[in-house]
């Protein structure tokens, strides 16, 4: 199989933007960066036949979003390990409501953390999110659901006063 110029330039091009969704969908970069390398050789392998369609980017998205399911879902059947990391390593996060709020969706469920990037950072409909995820648009809706209530409580909004209107 010849190298297609093409496909190194897309993959220069959009990169970092697959890491960023990466990062989104698996709340750590670890996750993030083995999503999108995974995607990326299954789009290097399909690559002839979706270059032509012109959507290369939409291909990878759901590869990684369904990749992400797949794994928490292979998770549920993991054997646990006896043995601990011989030290513990915790990326900083920010401060504030900031921290708060990555928190909060850092301890969501996957696929509750799963609908919420497709509906608020991709933008997908109901049934585009289900059409993702292989569940149905009322999953979709319970789960948007449930996950914002549960942000809601961990990161509690500031009243609104006369000197914080603008």
């Amino acid at each position: 199989m010849e190298a297609d110029p093409r496909f190194a330039e897309f993959v220069a091009e959009r990169g970092d933007a697959l890491l960023r969704y990466g990062y989104m969908l698996a709340g750590n970069p670890h996750d993030a960066a083995d999503l999108v390398q995974e995607a990326l050789l299954k789009l290097r392998g399909a690559w002839h036949r979706l270059h032509s369609k012109g959507n290369p980017e939409s291909y990878v998205r759901t590869t990684m979003a369904r990749l992400h399911i797949a794994t928490w879902r292979l998770r549920r059947r993991e054997q646990l390990a006896w043995d601990l990391p011989e030290r513990e390593h915790h990326d900083p996060l920010p401060s504030g409501d900031e921290r708060r709020m990555w928190q909060a969706l850092a301890g969501l469920p996957r696929k509750q953390r799963a609908v919420l990037v497709l509906r608020y950072y991709e933008q997908l409909d109901d049934a585009e999110i289900a059409a993702v995820l292989g569940i149905s648009r009322g999953t979709v809706r319970s789960q948007a659901a449930r996950a914002l209530g549960k942000l809601r409580s961990a990161v509690p909004t500031k009243p609104m006063t006369r000197g914080n209107v603008r």
